[in-house]
């Protein structure tokens, strides 16, 4: 048995090896001789085989693509609206879409009238803006109708300066003599450090290089916050209709009067909603 054994191992090794000539193998067992055939194996010889390629110029190719991109804009443009006077620079993703990154900002508080009333005070306001933005603009139809989204990182002031109505700040239904607090100042700022917006709009090309837009939408951009001081200390008079001049209120200061008018600007909530409304003009490369 072990001999038989011995005897087909042998045959096989001898076959695998005499594969490679495509030789016949023959085994002699006892006074028995047995052929065995052995077809050659092809094999083709690779030889990149193991080899890893430099694959520098690809990498840098592509780096240089986007590069080029980056440093090569598709248009750039002027802009005035709500959000200020500013610009900014576009790169084409594809025949639809656009990246945008701009600026916009200055004292455009005229643009919302200059004034506000919260409750029944009148406030005067200055204002600087400063709102960097990053976003889309899509042709969803492939023509001049625009729609757009994005993010404005804003930093926007307020200056406000409360107007007495006939000689008294009415807060809350009481009427402080406005002799007695002062000039009623502050600041606002609202809370939101991020801003969502999005806008409908039109872009039409005037000639093969310029165009013009325009714009509208709308900035989420949170509460507000508010500080609000008072030019005087002293006793402060209300008027109650009874009392000439008005009634001296114990223990009121115009320090109070000037908490109650920063907590009524605060409900205000002036402009959380930051309405967008942008004319402008474009030039592509």
């Amino acid at each position: 048995m072990r001999l038989i054994k011995l005897t087909a191992i042998s045959a096989a090794v001898l076959a695998s090896t005499a594969a490679l000539a495509a030789e016949p193998v023959i085994v002699v067992d006892g006074n028995d001789a047995v052929v065995y055939e052995a077809e050659p194996v092809a094999y083709a010889y690779d030889a990149d085989a193991g080899i890893v390629r430099n694959t520098t110029g690809a990498v840098v190719g592509g780096t240089k693509t986007f590069f080029q991109t980056a440093i090569n804009p598709a248009s750039v443009s002027a802009e005035v609206g709500t959000l200020g006077y500013g610009a900014n620079i576009g790169w084409s993703l594809n025949e639809k879409t656009e990246l945008q990154a701009g600026w916009a900002g200055g004292d455009v508080a005229d643009l919302f009238g200059g004034d506000f009333d919260a409750n029944d005070v009148n406030y005067d306001v200055d204002s600087d803006f400063s709102n960097p933005y990053l976003g889309v603009q899509l042709r969803p139809t492939g023509n001049w109708f625009t729609m757009g989204a994005g993010i404005i990182v804003p930093d926007n002031d307020f200056d406000v300066t409360a107007n007495p109505d006939g000689g008294v700040y009415k807060i809350n239904d009481v009427s402080y003599v406005a002799d007695d607090v002062g000039a009623l100042q502050g600041s606002m700022e609202h809370r939101n450090k991020l801003a969502p917006y999005g806008t409908i709009g039109f872009r039409p090309n005037i000639g093969n290089n310029w165009g013009v837009f325009g714009e509208i939408g709308a900035a989420y951009m949170g509460k507000t916050n508010a500080t609000v001081t008072a030019s005087k200390t002293g006793p402060v008079r209300v008027e109650d209709g009874f009392t000439d001049g008005g009634t001296i209120v114990p223990g009121v200061t115009p320090g109070d009067v000037a908490a109650l008018a920063e907590k009524e600007l605060e409900d205000k909530d002036y402009l959380e909603w930051m309405p967008i409304v942008k004319l402008g003009a474009t030039y592509r490369f």
